[in-house]
């Protein structure tokens, strides 16, 4: 025992003591052989990222020595708290790629960003390559653990395009929900095998059987779900060896084909500058050579390559099939893009591969910074952002209250809260962003133009006419909850301009609803008001469905006659009278008096929908005239009304930027 100790690298001895506290009855002589059978019933051999295995070579040394044909790329999906995180950071803990015992403080590991332990959900796919001992030989798992929520599907597609198989997990007490029956179809896409499973086996109110029912009749997998248990471990084994059972290899040519790779995510380094996590199709790479992308023509030096173990863990090389980083020190994120192809610069011949779907933004939202001395410091902050998370579109913006900014495109109201929340967090900034606007078509006059409308200042430059066409993006939504409730889904659904595609019964208790909606009811309230009215129990996942024409106006705000354009907001005819004096109501309670009486109109084209009146600030003149002259006081009066007449129409107010992040909530 001394003598392994002995070899092992500097910084790796508390590591391998910490793995063996798992197990203190068990002490023989190859601590991995040992600790692997007491943490699974089955064949599972234990390699921590800095230790060594029982022929003395390091994680790193033993991954190069596996071929090709042993390699599984699998993804772990499912709907949003159905426990993906949770059954990897068994898998991890169980093949040893964490040397130490997780408990409630360190779980989800591979949830590492502050604003995914604080809201408790996953926001980035993660990356982690473990070792996986079946049948006496070690087997390399590169296993992606992706978001569950519907604004960060991109995240899912883009995992799903670097791997073979994967792994589609349903909560046993809850079944299939509605990004469930999404993720399946984005699987079937990519023609992934996929290994179903069913989870939460151990939970009071667990029904594995008819979870896995509902699996065969609606999803129409014809294997057989495995029960596991993310929380205590059991079924895990016995899921990694189906994943390599039923997984296939990657195809890949190492030594025939010139090097090839797909960059399928990327974050910014303080220090190390641009780090791209690349799934190699095939060749190798290794630091030193020289790599340009098929975009762009960038060429630079790789620095180094490595794995994710799940922490980085630099390696002598990536070869076809696996899954790693690669840091070249590059400072412009414009050098490389997601979805591009890497090559080595003297392989001028190699096709560059397909990439990624083009990303369609669902809403936009505006992004000012708090002070307009802060607009280069945002402008950078937002473009490592970006670079982290390619769904993001951005434009410049300028605003007359707020000054100049950016409007961001994002894939849903929750994407854009935790895009403002990270922006905030990881980069310090303190920003102020507008109401989110769903992008518009509007067919002109002549009905052979289209044109895009991102904002609602687009809309006054548009040449209206009588037969000019407003057309707004519709939704396929899948609605998933129990049938208690179905008739107030239903009624939610109605009052927000919906049309019911299919009603089905899964199961006794629950009832997945599919209806067209405007997105524009998406970008308001209709999330909160259907976890309401469903006590939290019912799921949304959608789809686009096309443009439908719409009745759409509007919705100017006016604060002593001047448009507040910042405050504009294009709703629905019907929906104009609510909103407006929603709006200017709230905007009276949050603005300061001022020495005249002030409007606040709420406007649709010349029409004034709803107001309310800001009283000016009184000041008795006659309280020092008692008794004397009357024409005197007749006159002070005239004087005064004089005065506030002339500051009315001279005077001009300016909304504070601060009260806008509670104008717009």
């Amino acid at each position: 025992m001394a003598s392994l100790l002995a070899r092992l690298p500097r910084g790796s001895v508390w590591r391998l003591s910490a793995a063996m506290a798992l197990v203190p009855e068990v002490a023989p002589l190859d601590p991995w052989v040992g600790l692997g059978k007491a943490l699974s019933s089955t064949s599972c051999r234990t390699f921590a990222s800095g230790a060594l295995d029982e022929d003395g070579r390091r994680l790193p040394d033993l991954i190069a020595s596996i071929p090709a044909d042993r390699i599984r790329n699998f993804s772990i999906v499912a709907h949003i708290d159905h426990g993906k995180s949770t059954l990897a950071d068994r898998i991890l803990e169980m093949t040893g790629a964490l040397a130490y015992p997780l408990d409630k403080q360190s779980s989800q590991v591979l949830d590492k960003l502050s604003v995914e332990r604080e809201r408790g959900i996953t926001v980035k796919a993660q990356t982690a390559t473990i070792v996986h001992e079946y049948g006496g030989h070690a087997y390399l798992l590169n296993l992606v653990d992706t978001p569950g929520h519907v604004d960060f599907s991109y995240e899912v597609s883009r995992s799903l395009s670097a791997c073979e198989g994967c792994v589609l997990l349903v909560d046993a007490t809850q079944g299939i929900q509605a990004q469930t029956v999404s993720n399946c179809l984005l699987a079937l896409e990519e023609d992934l095998e996929i290994v179903p499973a069913v989870n939460k086996i151990d939970a009071p109110a667990a029904e594995p059987e008819e979870c896995a029912r509902q699996i065969e009749d609606v999803l129409g997998l014809g294997a057989e779900a495995l029960r596991v248990s993310a929380k205590t471990g059991e079924g895990v084994a016995a899921l990694l060896n189906a994943v390599v059972e039923r997984v296939p290899p990657p195809r890949t040519e190492r030594d025939t084909k010139p090097f090839k790779a797909l960059i399928f995510d990327a974050h910014h380094d303080q220090f190390r500058g641009v780090v791209c996590l690349c799934r190699v199709v095939d060749g190798s790479i290794k630091a030193g050579d020289r790599v340009a992308s098929c975009g762009t023509g960038t060429e630079l030096e790789v620095l180094e390559v490595g794995l994710m173990c799940p922490e980085p863990t630099e390696c002598e090389r990536l070869e076809g099939g696996q899954i790693g980083y690669v840091v070249t020190g590059m400072k412009n994120s414009a050098d490389f893009r997601i979805g591009d192809t890497l090559r080595k610069s003297v392989d001028v011949g190699v096709e560059a591969l397909p990439g990624f779907k083009p990303i369609k933004s669902m809403c936009f939202g505006g992004i000012f910074p708090a002070a307009t001395d802060e607009y280069e410091s945002l402008k950078r902050a937002i473009e490592k952002l970006t670079l982290n998370d390619s769904s993001v579109v951005v434009h410049r913006e300028s605003s007359q209250a707020m000054g100049p900014g950016f409007r961001c495109g994002f894939l849903g109201l929750l994407h854009m809260e935790v895009f403002l929340q990270r922006l905030e967090e990881e980069h310090g900034q303190s920003v102020v962003s507008t109401k989110p606007f769903v992008p518009l078509l509007v067919v002109e006059a002549d009905g052979s133009r289209e044109r895009e409308i991102l904002s609602p200042g687009d809309w006054d430059e548009v040449k209206w006419g009588r037969t000019t066409r407003v057309l707004e993006p519709v939704v396929l939504a899948t609605i998933v909850c129990p049938n208690t409730v179905v008739g107030k889904v239903i009624t939610l659904c109605h009052d927000h301009r919906g049309t019911q595609v299919d009603h089905t019964a899964l199961g006794s208790q629950r009832v997945m609803l599919r209806y067209r909606l405007p997105l524009t009811e998406l970008a308001g309230d209709f999330y909160d008001s259907l976890k309401g009215c469903s006590s939290g129990y019912a799921t949304l996942e959608y789809e686009e469905a096309g443009h439908e024409e719409a009745d759409l106006v509007k919705l100017d705000v006016r604060v002593n006659g001047e448009v507040v354009d910042s405050l504009a907001r294009v709703v629905h005819r019907d929906h104009a009278f609510p909103v407006g004096k929603a709006m200017v109501s709230r905007l009276k309670k949050l603005l300061d008096r001022q020495a005249f009486e002030l409007a606040l109109q709420a406007v649709v084209g010349s029409k004034v929908v709803a107001r309310e009146t800001l009283a000016a600030l009184r000041k008795d003149v006659l309280a020092k005239c008692y008794g004397g002259d009357v024409s005197r006081k007749k006159k002070l009066l005239k004087k005064q009304k004089e005065g506030k007449k002339r500051l009315k129409s001279l005077g001009s107010v300016n909304v504070p930027v601060e009260v806008f992040p509670q104008l717009l909530k």
